[in-house]
């Protein structure tokens, strides 16, 4: 069909498939010791994705340029919720950050929808400027990127900080902007994260989290830095223990036994690791490479910058999202909250990761007229 990505759709929907069979693998263990049922994650993820596909087809139906004269509204009601959710009592807390609302069983993150509303308020706002970017253009793109990212890391939550700054950074350089001035935001983005680190937006445990895999070394580490890093070293302990080609599925004692905290959502990928081995946590990774280099190529082929722009963001909020979250679980990366794109546990995420896939496939169904 000329005007599907069959591909795209593929590889997102194998992807998402996976991501239901690795909840079920991570929390099946847990719930029944808690003698509840134990596909109770897995069927609110199975209602998660059948709902990101339905938000998929609708906004693929959707001529995307009818998003330019929304756009700006829906950043606002991104930055009115990422408000509303600190106020006490009306946001829902947990493990130290305050992310969510509450609808009944459901948790909603504002967060996520509003990486959403950046990318098209930035594309956007860039191809209306058809001559380039301006100083002027460039201190209302940060100032308009800067109040989302304030509010996100007052939750506290930097790994989506870190996204909307990174999907700035590139929809500023596809739009044109020199590579001195990004070399510039760059630097200046680097210098706001210490800033953060320093000036208390995070707790004292958050930080130490965050930059555990920089000492990693058990030899010249305290035991109340061993405890500080206990997820890292579980996680890389059921990655390493899934060999080349997995304990089997349902199988693997850091899975089984709940070794790894919070693993159907942050961790997810060291389930994929241990039960699948190298070669099943390898094929995941490359699922999600097509589904990010679908996004790159339809970019490519976009009939406008506006278009352009869009596919840009959506390709780095998967890109980025994909190596920071597998990084972090092996060590190379810092642990943050973000979640592995169509796999990790989360009803917002998924219908985020989907609603962003489905703008791209309308830019490529429109993309010769």
């Amino acid at each position: 069909m000329l005007g599907v990505d069959l591909l795209l759709i593929a590889a997102a929907l194998a992807v998402s498939a996976v991501g239901v069979v690795m909840v079920y693998s991570a929390t099946r263990g847990l719930l029944e010791a808690a003698g509840e049922s134990p596909t109770a994650y897995m069927k609110r993820q199975a209602l998660w994705v059948v709902l990101g596909v339905i938000a998929m087809t609708v906004m693929a139906f959707i001529d995307y340029r009818r998003i330019e004269t929304v756009a700006m509204l829906l950043y606002g009601a991104a930055v009115l919720s990422l408000l509303v959710v600190l106020v006490p009592h009306i946001g829902s807390s947990a493990t130290g950050s305050q992310r969510w609302f509450e609808l009944g069983p459901l948790q909603l993150q504002p967060s996520e929808f509003a990486v959403l509303a950046l990318i098209m308020a930035v594309a956007t706002y860039c191809s209306r400027r058809s001559e380039g970017l301006s100083w002027g253009d460039v201190v209302r793109l940060i100032v308009m990127a800067g109040i989302p990212i304030v509010l996100v890391l007052v939750q506290p939550d930097l790994g989506t900080a870190m996204i909307m700054t990174i999907v700035l950074l590139v929809m500023l350089a596809v739009a044109g902007l020199p590579n001195r001035i990004l070399v510039l935001l760059l630097v200046g983005a680097v210098a706001a994260v210490l800033v953060a680190l320093e000036a208390g937006f995070l707790h004292k445990y958050q930080v130490t989290r965050i930059t555990s895999f920089l000492h990693q070394d058990a030899k010249h580490l305290t035991k109340t830095q061993e405890a500080e890093i206990y997820n890292l070293q579980q996680a890389k302990t059921a990655i390493g223990s899934g060999g080349l080609f997995g304990t089997g599925l349902l199988h693997g004692a850091q899975t089984n036994l709940g070794y790894v905290p919070e693993q159907q959502t942050d961790f997810i990928f060291t389930a994929v690791g241990e039960q699948l081995g190298f070669v099943g946590a390898a094929s995941v990774l490359a699922l999600l490479g097509v589904v990010s280099w679908r996004l790159l190529r339809i970019g490519e082929l976009a009939r406008d910058s506006f278009g352009r722009l869009l596919c840009a963001g959506v390709f780095t909020f998967v890109a980025f999202s994909t190596f920071q979250n597998a990084g972090m679980t092996m060590g190379i990366m810092p642990i943050t909250g973000i979640p592995l794109p169509l796999v990790s546990y989360g009803g917002t995420a998924v219908v985020c990761f989907f609603l962003g896939i489905g703008v791209a496939l309308s830019v490529y169904w429109r993309r010769a007229g």
